[in-house]
């Protein structure tokens, strides 16, 4: 029986708003193969990503065990249909790949194949990958249904969209990649500035003891002290800039159980009071959970590292669709008034601009002796 033209839209549909569900690269292929085999119901789909050397950067396919597949071997190389579609950007729409001349065999324990459809994946004049799919399911007796001209134009459409999808899921990939880089170097940065600097201090003043220890030993156990408290110091930033490198899954445990890992963490870290309250603040899109995360290390930093605080705390509320959060320290504060001097040294500009990213908004109160208070609010999704 015929789909009729509305369950075909639904069909389409339902595949479309599966693809754009995904941000990972290789949850986007997986997705875009699975929906297209289920819309044409074929047997076997397979989406091939292209090298620069002949073979398949990224080749996902979807009818075939996991066993089979390994059993197969190696990935397939550009060459035959997959190299014509790949180089010559066309359609390729056969009742029997095998009576193809460009056929070339296929491994000993790939499934017998006949009825095929293939097409290019473009984004602009560049092919990023291929889309194709064998052995149409068939209802008539005797078989011989293979794949319609209407079914090359369904894939044809599903395809445009993959390329999109798939476009947008590369970006994604890239900008999280960016990030990654800016917050190593932002480390990177900060432990040259702090803790290299407190071992070499500590180096200075271990020097001193030695030199002191035979004709002034009690000045020489002064000297041994501060060694003492220059570790500990230097250990505390290090464990600390640990912490910031490797942080809680977001995607696995959720903003609310990061940051109190992170906060626990730093709690026992340092001398000050570190606490965290969460009020009903359920998932929000992973943007801006990342954003509010970045910025409560930001602010966390800052109050623990130069304000000298005693306290510092942190809440997560709900705020209508959304979330505010609210970082409170005790510290020594600092003139709002000179904050385009302070606000580079204290990472203002980067907290706003993480707000800002996110469509959200980022307010801070200081005032010398008065302490500081820093408010994130972000719309929710």
């Amino acid at each position: 029986m015929t789909p009729s033209p509305s369950s075909g839209l639904t069909a389409v549909s339902t595949a479309l708003l599966a693809m754009s569900r995904h941000l990972e690269v290789r949850d986007v292929l997986k997705t875009i193969v699975a929906s297209a085999r289920e819309l044409l119901d074929a047997k076997y789909a397979a989406l091939g990503v292209p090298d620069d050397h002949g073979g398949f950067a990224q080749f996902v396919v979807d009818g075939i065990s996991e066993e089979q597949w390994k059993a197969i071997g190696p990935l397939p190389r550009q060459h035959g249909i997959l190299a014509a579609m790949l180089h010559g950007a066309q359609p390729e729409r056969l009742a029997d790949v095998r009576k193809d001349p460009r056929f070339e065999g296929w491994p000993a324990a790939h499934p017998e194949m006949s009825d095929f459809l293939g097409l290019p994946i473009r984004d602009g004049d560049e092919v990023i990958g291929a889309l194709f799919l064998a052995n149409k399911r068939c209802s008539k007796p005797g078989g011989g249904c293979g794949f319609t001209e209407e079914d090359e134009e369904l894939l044809g459409m599903l395809a445009q969209h993959a390329a999109i999808a798939l476009t947008n899921a590369r970006l994604y990939e890239r900008s999280r990649e960016l990030t990654i880089v800016e917050e190593r170097s932002r480390l990177a940065h900060e432990l040259h500035d702090a803790v290299s600097q407190k071992l070499f201090s500590l180096r200075l003043t271990a020097q001193a003891a030695a030199a002191l220890v035979d004709r002034d030993p009690a000045r020489a156990k002064d000297e041994l002290q501060q060694v003492a408290a220059l570790a500990a110091e230097a250990a505390d930033e290090l464990r600390a800039a640990v912490v910031e490198l490797r942080p809680a899954a977001l995607d696995e445990d959720g903003l609310n159980a990061t940051l109190r890992t992170h906060i626990q963490v730093l709690d026992r870290a340092h001398g000050a009071r570190v606490t965290f309250e969460s009020r009903g603040v359920r998932a929000l899109p992973a943007a801006q959970e990342e954003a509010l995360l970045r910025v409560a290390q930001e602010a966390l930093h800052n109050a623990l590292r130069h304000s000298g605080a005693g306290e510092v705390g942190v809440v997560l509320a709900k705020s209508g669709r959304g979330a505010r959060l609210r970082i409170t320290d005790d510290g020594s504060g600092f003139d709002t008034g000179t904050v385009r001097r302070a606000g580079r040294h204290l990472g203002l500009v980067s907290m706003r601009d993480r707000a800002n990213g996110v469509g959200g908004r980022l307010t801070v109160e200081s005032a010398p002796g008065k302490g500081t208070t820093i408010d994130m609010e972000v719309p929710g999704g």
